[in-house]
C-alpha cells in the first residue's frame, strides 16, 4: 500500500520554471503518481482562470486552490468556493500600496484589473497566467468583488515593508503574505492554502497524514502545517526548508519530478541530487 493518498504541490516556484515551463520530467511524474494510484492537485497565489496552462497538460482530476486558498475550483473551473476582501480591507490595502509606490491589481475570480498597463512586473504576470489586464481609471466599482489585492514591485526591499505595514495596518481585516519576493498579496482573513487540504482530506475520505505537499515560500507553510509530509524546493525560503520534512533540487533543476520520483514513489533515478 502506498504511504501517499495524494500529493498537492504549490506552483511558481516549484511546480514550474521561473520561465514558467512545465518541463515533461515534471508532467511524467504526475502521470506516474497516477499510475501508483496516488492523487495530485495543486494550491496556488494565481486566480483560477490562471491556472489552466498547468491544469491541461497535468489532465488535473482533482479541485485545486487559487488566490492562495481563497478559492477552491474544479477542473473545469467552476468555483466550489469562493471568499472576499471586505470592501473596508480591499480599499486599505489598495490604498497602502499606492502610498508606498509598488504596482497595485485586483484580482476577481473572473478578472484581472490595474490602473497602469506598462507598470512593473505587468508583462511578467500576463506571460505567467496567460491572461490580459482590464485597465481601470479607479478601483472603487471593483472592490466588492476582490479576492486578491496584490503589491508587485522588482524592489524586492519595497514588497517586504509593504507586507510588514499591510499586516499592521489590516490585522484581522486580511491575510497578508508574499507569494513571490516581488510580490505582496491581501487575501480574505483566515484563508491559507491549508484549506485545500483540509477540503480534498475530507472529499477524498483520507487523513491530512496521507498528504504529501511541496512548495517553495511563506505561504506554502499552511500546506506544510497540515499535511503528513512536507517537501521545500532547493530555491526556498529558509524558513520554509527549516520547516520541511525534505528539501529537493530547485525548480531549475526539475526538483518538483525528483521529489515525486525519490520521496513520494521511492524511486532511484541516477544523475540527481537530493539534501
Amino acid at each position: 500500500m502506498n504511504r501517499f493518498a495524494l500529493v498537492v504541490s504549490d506552483v511558481d516556484g516549484t511546480l514550474v520554471t521561473g520561465e514558467k515551463v512545465l518541463t515533461r520530467r515534471a508532467i511524467e511524474a504526475v502521470h506516474r503518481l497516477g499510475e501508483a494510484g496516488i492523487g495530485f492537485s495543486i494550491c496556488s497565489s494565481r486566480p483560477p482562470f490562471g491556472l489552466s496552462m498547468v491544469t491541461r497538460p497535468l489532465a488535473l482530476g482533482l479541485p485545486f486552490g487559487a488566490f492562495n486558498g481563497a478559492a477552491i475550483a474544479a477542473p473545469d473551473l467552476d468555483l466550489l468556493s469562493a471568499n472576499r476582501l471586505s470592501r473596508q480591507a480591499a480599499r486599505r490595502a489598495v490604498e497602502l500600496l499606492e502610498d508606498e509606490g509598488v504596482e497595485v491589481w485586483l484580482f476577481t475570480a473572473r478578472a484581472w484589473f490595474l490602473r497602469n498597463p506598462l507598470g512593473d512586473r505587468v508583462a511578467h504576470e500576463i506571460r505567467t497566467i496567460a491572461t490580459g489586464p482590464t485597465e481601470v481609471h479607479s478601483f472603487e466599482e471593483h472592490l466588492d468583488d476582490a479576492s486578491k489585492i496584490v503589491g508587485a514591485s522588482s524592489d524586492l526591499e519595497k514588497v517586504a515593508r509593504c507586507e510588514e505595514l499591510g499586516r499592521a495596518a489590516l490585522g484581522a481585516l486580511a491575510t497578508v503574505a508574499r507569494s513571490q519576493p516581488y510580490y505582496v498579496d491581501f487575501t480574505p482573513p483566515g484563508t491559507h492554502k491549508g484549506l485545500l487540504i483540509a477540503f480534498l482530506s475530507q472529499r477524498l475520505g483520507i487523513s491530512p497524514q496521507q498528504i504529501a505537499v511541496l512548495g517553495d515560500m511563506e505561504n506554502d507553510l499552511e500546506m506544510f502545517k497540515r499535511a503528513g509530509f512536507s517537501i521545500a524546493m532547493g530555491n526556498a525560503a529558509p524558513e520554509v526548508k527549516a520547516a520541511a520534512g525534505a528539501t529537493t533540487l530547485s525548480n531549475e533543476e526539475d526538483g518538483f519530478a525528483l521529489a515525486i520520483e525519490r520521496e513520494i514513489l521511492g524511486m532511484d533515478r541516477h544523475g540527481g541530487g537530493h539534501t
